[in-house]
């Protein structure tokens, strides 16, 4: 080993995982460790792991024991969801891992860090730092999202205990974040010329109700007051938890995006009231009525949650009718997985799983007709995008509207002219042409900025 060591963070999962990355990387940094996007040159691999459900599981099981056989004279440390969930059972059963950290505050595994290159007789570069642990927040210099965007995590842990969810016993109960931290974080972003950012948590419309508050309207009227140019997105709103005061917020400012993501789950009362949801089918209806009547361009993505124990044909025929009824935008599906520690481990009636899969794919094909459909009243509009790459050789990019969320959603694919040159980043109005599939074909009208540096 030489004296510059490096590490690298291998981010599995969710995006709230991925600013815990970020948060890592910014610690470790600030004490002189570099970091590298390549395990092969790295000293120290991080993987931040998923324990959402079994395929998630086995994935971050896997990745860290395929680093440390490849690299078995290299520190390896297993962090994040799994090794919360988990850690007194990996410690046991994978001795050859170096380190298990829980991530519940991100910025000190600098701590396990030094412990461990001090066992391994590593030198580091440095060990000072003036950074402290009590920071209102940690500035992140380095994203591992698109250029130009952000998450910003504004709470951890949740509180729904949905039956069938494991993030209660990972994640522990809703722990929100002070606004002001939040505000300043946003305006640090800002200075570096961030133009979107992607308001995450297990359940944003919980946000402050640990301290017996419903204060996501309160944050939003704290953004509104920012100046400049930028967007704001909301992520993940429970239909319980939805604070309809938020939508008279959006509808008085155009940067905070009329982007809804609510994961209804199902559209069975019955099921509903099985995973422990407080809202029946009537109720989420007339909730996503109420966005529209309000927002009549608001985009709603939601999840749904098939062959959970007792869903039988007349469940999933609802859950049809539902899905036709509610007319989504975007809509995203996983089949149930038995998660040892909740409710819905012990419950009765399994669906089995190829019964599963082919509700799912039945709902997938009907989705592709729903949005297809949808998106058709954006053609010949003009609107704002945000670059994401360009696609090398055909003079398109590849670029995300307000309707778009990052990931997760079809595109918006831009022509540039013959002598127009666009970077990762930037900001440009277009003209929506024509729906190809999912995506919308689009040309450029006028180039808006490119000043972002993270």
């Amino acid at each position: 080993m030489n004296d510059n060591l490096t590490f690298t963070i291998i981010s599995l999962g969710c995006s709230k995982n991925q600013v815990d990355s970020e948060i890592m990387i910014s610690s470790l940094e600030a004490e002189g460790i570099s970091f590298i996007e390549s395990c092969d040159d790295a000293d120290i691999i991080i993987i931040n792991t998923c324990g959402f459900i079994t395929k998630a599981k086995k994935e971050s099981i896997d990745n860290t024991l395929q680093n440390k056989e490849t690299f078995p004279e290299k520190i390896v440390i297993m962090a994040g969801c799994l090794n919360q969930r988990y850690k007194s059972t990996f410690q046991s059963l994978m001795p050859e891992i170096d380190g298990f950290y829980e991530t519940k505050n991100p910025s000190e595994i600098k701590q396990l860090v030094k412990k461990l290159i001090t066992v391994k007789k590593l030198k580091q570069k440095t060990t000072s730092s003036n950074k402290s642990s009590d920071n209102i927040f940690i500035p992140r210099k380095k994203l591992l999202s698109f250029p130009n965007s952000a998450y910003i995590k504004i709470a951890d842990g949740c509180n729904n205990n949905c039956s069938y969810c494991s993030i209660p016993l990972i994640k522990g109960v809703l722990s929100s974040r002070d606004i002001h931290s939040i505000i300043e974080e946003i305006k640090q972003l800002q200075d570096n010329g961030i133009f979107e950012f992607n308001i995450i948590a297990q359940d944003i419309g919980s946000f402050g109700k640990d301290a017996g508050l419903e204060h996501l309207p309160a944050l939003l009227e704290k953004i509104s007051c920012l100046s400049g140019d930028f967007w704001i997105r909301l992520l993940y709103i429970h239909p319980d938890h939805f604070p309809i005061q938020i939508l008279e917020i959006i509808k008085n400012d155009n940067r905070i995006l009329p982007y809804f993501d609510i994961p209804f789950q199902h559209g069975s009362s019955k099921i509903l009231k099985a995973m422990g949801r407080k809202s029946d089918v009537e109720e989420n209806l007339k909730l996503i009525s109420r966005i529209r009547q309000l927002l009549p361009h608001s985009i709603i993505r939601s999840t749904f949650l098939i062959g959970f124990p007792g869903e039988d044909e007349n469940d999933f025929n609802d859950l049809l009718a539902f899905q036709k009824e509610a007319d989504f935008e975007w809509l995203g599906s996983f089949t149930y997985s038995r998660e040892e520690g909740t409710k819905a481990y012990s419950f009765k009636n399994r669906v089995i799983k190829s019964t599963a899969r082919l509700r799912q794919k039945k709902i997938e094909e009907e989705q592709v007709k729903i949005t297809e459909k949808r998106l058709l009243r954006f053609t010949g509009r003009e609107l704002q995008v945000l670059i994401e790459e360009e696609v090398q050789g055909e003079g398109l990019y590849l670029a995300r509207g307000y309707f778009n969320a990052p990931e997760v959603d079809g595109l918006v694919v831009v022509k540039a002219g013959n002598n127009e040159l666009l970077n990762p980043g930037d900001v440009v109005n277009v003209k929506l042409k024509k729906l190809n599939g999912i995506d919308l074909e689009a040309i450029i009208i006028k180039k808006r900025r490119t000043n972002w540096t993270i």
